[in-house]
């Protein structure tokens, strides 16, 4: 179900972008909490966006970042059940749908000191094309090693948790960027995110909550409420939900510990010290600010 959907808000047109008969105009609202895609607030950050509808995921992919603004999957506990029989091949690629104005590469990564990092994580998807999708640069963004490895792979394990608890839940992950902090890898200028995010629907609870992770060499995470996930990245990741369900934070399985947490045990209490340091807040509060309207 490889598609592309481009958005009223978009500056591209389908003729301009020369791709296989595959990637024609289509929606995948069953991704979607009651079928609504995240909402993207900053009229200036949807300039130049392509929504790209995969088997099992779609994503807001960037003019301005050559990566997603949001990736949205419906994860189950029976894909689950099919992907953790699934071996990792990791190969990640272009994403060939969309023009090379968009596109990352594997070479704007090589000697950048970060981590291809997920969005919707190939652990998700259930069969070889699905995993292979996930590995398409227009579902990753640069994560510190620290991140991706450490408390990243805990929350991702984590939302899984849920996902096996309730049946079904609605994910939606993207990045989050401070100018005043900005930074960039690659001959391609890939800006490196500031924070990572991940929104959980669930509709069998009838809550929602988000884990907010910090993209640092020192990363930690936490559990806040959509409505301040909305505050911090101006992306709304559940527009069709009212806004007292997004106010309220569900009660959310806690981050679990990775394997590589684990084995830096002598730096977890720096991990829980990270969020009150100074340059954190100082962080957070430009990130606030140059996005709230």
């Amino acid at each position: 179900m490889l598609k592309v959907f481009f958005g009223a808000a978009g500056l591209l047109s389908l003729s301009s972008v020369a791709v296989a008969p595959i990637a024609s105009a289509a929606s995948c609202p069953d991704l979607f909490a009651k079928g609504v895609p995240p909402a993207v607030l900053s009229e200036t950050a949807r300039i130049g966006t392509v929504m790209l509808c995969n088997d099992q995921y779609a994503v807001l992919a960037s003019e301005q970042t050559r990566g997603p603004l949001w990736s949205a999957e419906d994860l189950t506990e029976e894909n689950l059940e099919i992907a953790d029989k699934m071996q990792r091949h990791d190969n990640f690629q272009p994403d060939t749908r969309l023009p090379s104005t968009m596109q990352a590469l594997t070479a704007d990564y090589t000697r950048s000191h970060y981590d291809r990092g997920h969005m919707t994580p190939s652990g998700d998807e259930a069969g070889a094309a699905a995993q292979k999708q996930s590995f398409l640069f227009s579902n990753i963004v640069p994560q510190t090693p620290e991140l991706n490895r450490g408390p990243w792979e805990g929350v991702e394990s984590a939302v899984r948790g849920w996902a096996r608890e309730e049946g079904e839940i609605f994910v939606v992950t993207g990045p989050g960027y401070d100018p005043d902090q900005f930074r960039t890898i690659g001959a391609h200028r890939i800006p490196v995110p500031t924070v990572t995010w991940k929104a959980v629907y669930d509709p069998a609870g009838n809550g929602t909550g988000a884990y907010v992770c910090l993209n640092t060499a020192h990363p930690s995470c936490r559990i806040t409420s959509v409505a301040m996930l909305i505050r911090l990245v101006n992306i709304d990741p559940f527009p069709a939900l009212p806004a007292s369900m997004k106010d309220h934070v569900a009660a959310m399985p806690p981050i679990r510990e990775s394997p590589y947490a684990l084995s830096k045990q002598d730096r977890t209490r720096k991990l829980l010290k990270e969020w009150g340091k100074k340059a954190a807040q100082k962080a957070l509060r430009a990130l606030v600010k140059s996005l709230v309207p």
